[in-house]
């Protein structure tokens, strides 16, 4: 009996480690090598600062990714059920604002006062202010738009908006974070004349855009290189490609556009040492995708924002590395002197006053 136990349990194993290593996959990973990951320390030094934010519950709803502020003062989060709600300037009173039946991540306000969308199902949308929806792209270049993330409109009335990736949906993410290719493309939308078009390709999960206070540079955050680019789209320097800044610690996600030249940069949670091992190892993204996604590599519970000046200098760093009210940290706006954060899935989002955080 203890035999067939023992070349039961070995054929089992066979079975398993045959699968682990030659099961198909619909991804195609390439290698690529990580930068030793930075310490939590000096202008990352870890911190709890952001356990001081006030907190806002999603009413029967979560994942408020990005959060705007309309002219009047009130407050729009998009939520993981297609929903947009509304708050008055206090936070009160959530409203059910437009249901876009998609999933709504990147918000911005256009020059006439409609919030432009990145939906990642629906496509770049147009919400007018009674909540009626106008579908403005659902292709650029010769793909559709594959999954559609963040959203800045400029003092053009020129939304420039990611396509996090042409190949894979957001329903298949970690298809693309495992896959870790160029898949991901930077563009705009001329909300004057209707043009949509392609304006940098080849990103790695193209992900939060900024538009520079004199409109002639973007900033895209690229997730799976833990870094942002800056793209010169408007001047002498138009059509040049730089590093903004390399070797986050953190998966940067959202970034906008603050006051006195500030640079709001969200990051999605710490890095993964597993996820970082296996950049240059293309079979164990491989091996990591065919295990169940229960065990696959989880993000920490770790809310983490950065203010960035032109050079790319920090100048702050905000932090809970205890997660103790909030995580996955997805975008991080400032409207006045509150800075709002939002989260790809908690039931809530927050806002801290700027003129209480410290400055580096």
């Amino acid at each position: 009996m203890i035999k067939k136990v023992a070349i039961w349990s070995g054929a089992a194993l066979v079975v398993l480690l045959l699968y682990l290593l030659l099961w198909p996959v619909p991804i195609d990973p390439i290698a690529w090598e990580p930068s030793p990951v930075p310490a939590l320390e000096g202008d990352f030094a870890a911190n709890r600062v952001l356990q001081d934010m006030q907190i806002f519950a999603t009413p029967n709803s979560h994942g408020p990714e990005d959060v705007a502020v309309d002219a009047e003062g009130r407050i729009y989060v998009g939520v993981e059920e297609g929903k947009i709600l509304r708050y008055a300037p206090d936070g009160a009173n959530p409203e059910v604002f437009a249901d876009t039946g998609g999933r709504p991540l990147g918000l911005d306000f256009d020059n006439d006062g409609n919030l432009i969308v990145a939906d990642a199902f629906a496509g770049l949308l147009s919400v007018d202010p009674s909540g009626a929806i106008e579908v403005l792209c659902t292709q650029a270049g010769e793909h559709p738009l594959g999954f559609p993330d963040d959203v800045d409109v400029d003092s053009q009335n020129v939304a420039w908006f990611s396509d996090a990736s042409f190949k894979w949906t957001q329903h298949e993410v970690m298809h693309e974070a495992l896959e870790s290719a160029p898949n991901g493309r930077l563009l705009k939308h001329d909300l004057e004349s209707g043009e949509c078009a392609v304006v940098l390709t080849g990103l790695h999960f193209a992900n939060g855009i900024a538009v520079s206070p004199d409109d002639t540079y973007v900033l895209v955050n690229e997730t799976m290189r833990y870094r942002t680019k800056r793209v010169y789209v408007r001047g002498p320097r138009q059509g040049e490609v730089e590093v903004f800044i390399d070797n986050l610690p953190g998966f940067p996600d959202g970034i906008s556009t603050g006051a006195d030249g500030i640079f709001w940069l969200a990051l999605y949670a710490p890095r993964n040492a597993l996820l970082d091992s296996a950049g240059p190892k293309p079979w164990l993204r491989e091996i990591i995708f065919r295990i169940p996604a229960a065990l696959q590599p989880k993000p920490r519970r770790h809310p983490f924002v950065l203010g960035l000046v032109e050079n790319g200098k920090v100048v702050y760093n905000l932090q809970d590395e205890q997660g103790a009210t909030f995580s996955k940290s997805t975008s991080a706006e400032q409207v006045g002197d509150w800075l709002y954060v939002g989260s790809l899935t908690e039931p809530a989002w927050g806002r801290i006053r700027v003129s209480e955080l410290p400055r580096r």
